[in-house]
């Protein structure tokens, strides 16, 4: 099983990276991805615990497709049979090392893999059950209540489709492979005793605590 996660996907994302660590705010023309270890996942609403290594944890809030047949090579237009659910994740990544390791141009592997970096939902939803499609799903992202995150999934620079086509064109995708697909803007820090809760259509799917 792999995890594959779409960097910068969203827009205002973009520019809220740029603010936040200096990457460049231009729009990316191709898809940047990386993987996380399946040590990463960190499910069943477990709580999270804050690594030693990092003095500012972020969280990112995600749609997340689960692959359903395997695939290689795979053409956008048929890119829709390769799944059909989806749920939710938090890509949550070490800023301060991220940050250096921009500014270094090294990988972000110290950042983003570490374990218990990739909160994954425990439901998946049915595209059907939704009543809409990939590119029409609305899920926001509350830190002690408050709505920190907001998105659908029409705002992606890059589309499920195309993301799973050109991903398919380096990795065989295999049936339960992940796919983080990009966060939208309002990333933030969390601290001990934070509960995150996240829906998706209104569809309470995430909720857990930082400790």
């Amino acid at each position: 099983m792999k995890i594959f996660c779409i960097g910068r996907n969203y827009a205002a994302h973009v520019t809220e990276q740029h603010l936040s660590v200096g990457s460049s705010e231009q729009c990316p023309e191709e898809l940047i991805w990386f993987l996380k270890p399946d040590t990463a996942l960190l499910r069943n609403n477990d709580p999270f615990y804050i690594p030693r290594f990092t003095e500012e944890c972020e969280y990112e809030c995600e749609l997340v497709v689960r692959i359903n047949r395997v695939g290689r090579c795979i053409s956008e237009r048929f890119a829709h049979r390769y799944y059909d659910e989806a749920g939710l994740g938090i890509d949550f990544t070490a800023r301060d090392l991220q940050r250096r390791a921009i500014r270094e141009g090294l990988p972000w592997e110290q950042a983003k893999a570490f374990d218990h970096s990739a909160a994954l939902s425990p439901e998946f939803v049915r595209l059907e059950d939704l009543g809409k499609g990939i590119q029409e799903l609305n899920f926001t992202l509350d830190v002690n209540g408050e709505c920190r995150q907001r998105g659908n999934t029409a705002e992606m620079l890059f589309k499920v489709d195309r993301i799973i086509a050109r991903l398919s064109e380096f990795v065989t995708l295999k049936i339960g492979d992940l796919i983080y697909t990009g966060t939208p803007a309002g990333t933030g820090s969390v601290k001990p005793g934070d509960r995150l809760t996240a829906s998706l259509e209104g569809r309470p799917l995430l909720d857990f605590e930082i400790r």
